[in-house]
């Protein structure tokens, strides 16, 4: 059931994608016409009953701005997932509940003051909570350089580096006390970190088009990194289907937790 919501999505991809659409997204005249801004809007849902049961929901909105003087970016995103696990109750029975398997919301802004045409000083602030992450929540603020290495009508690849700051809870610490496994809290962490940031974008057709963003958050205690890459194709001049792919790693776990989270998304996506 999982696989056949994805299938028909990549058909509609590669179908789209060999069409001309009618309606092509935004230009650049649009943002030009209200100082810049432009944004997105996207949300997937899906919901399965029978033999098995799981309900998945994700959304995600971003805001941008680019002109002579800033390039500024702000966002916003939620994932939530329930599905049925296998439990322990109080007499050693082995039973099905249908619990949370995934609550993760993060958000974050970064302003930028063109020097140049190409380069760029850049401030920057992300939050993330996460009830089933390596940590519980993490926050970082930075400042430091950007470059827009290529820009034109079908490529942009930009560029940000510098120092910062983060700060983080790790996960709860299972722990076994009088045979009784229970969590235990864990001591918030700060320290200094290298920020960087590679953003690329390419059309593939007038319809079609790829993104593919790398965040890195490295201290010497923990190393965070994140992939986002994501396959979209307008169906109109404002909505659009998209396929997205993430990857998030963190080197400080606890045991029995995993470094590295994947997450793939179907979504719809309205653009404004």
């Amino acid at each position: 059931m999982k696989k056949t919501p994805l299938a028909l999505l990549v058909f509609a991809l590669l179908a789209a994608s060999g069409v001309q659409a009618q309606s092509t997204p935004s230009d650049d005249s649009d943002a030009a016409n209200n100082g810049g801004w432009s944004g997105s809007g996207e949300f997937g849902f899906a919901s399965a009953r029978g033999n098995s049961r799981s309900e998945n929901l994700n959304a995600k909105l971003g805001l941008s701005q680019e002109n002579e003087l800033w390039k500024n970016n702000f966002f916003l995103n939620g994932l939530r997932s329930k599905g049925e696990v296998t439990v322990e109750d109080a007499a050693g029975n082995t039973i099905n509940r249908f619990s949370t398997t995934a609550n993760r919301y993060d958000g974050g802004a970064s302003v930028g003051y063109k020097l140049d045409p190409r380069s760029y000083i850049v401030s920057a602030v992300r939050y993330e909570h996460d009830d089933f992450g390596a940590n519980l929540w993490q926050g970082t603020v930075s400042l430091g350089y950007g470059y827009i290495a290529l820009k034109n009508q079908r490529t942009e690849l930009s560029f940000e580096i510098g120092p910062g700051y983060k700060r983080y809870r790790p996960a709860n610490e299972l722990q076994d006390v009088g045979g009784v496994t229970v969590p235990v809290r864990q001591d918030t962490v700060g320290e200094g970190v290298a920020r960087g940031l590679v953003n690329y974008k390419y059309r593939l057709t007038d319809n079609t088009a790829f993104e593919d963003t790398l965040l890195l958050e490295a201290g010497s205690k923990n190393k965070y990194y994140q992939n986002d890459a994501g396959l979209s194709v307008s169906m109109t001049k404002k909505m659009a289907l998209k396929l997205g792919f993430q990857v998030r790693y963190n080197s400080d776990t606890q045991p029995g937790t995993k470094s590295t989270d994947t997450l793939t998304t179907t979504n719809l996506v309205y653009n404004f």
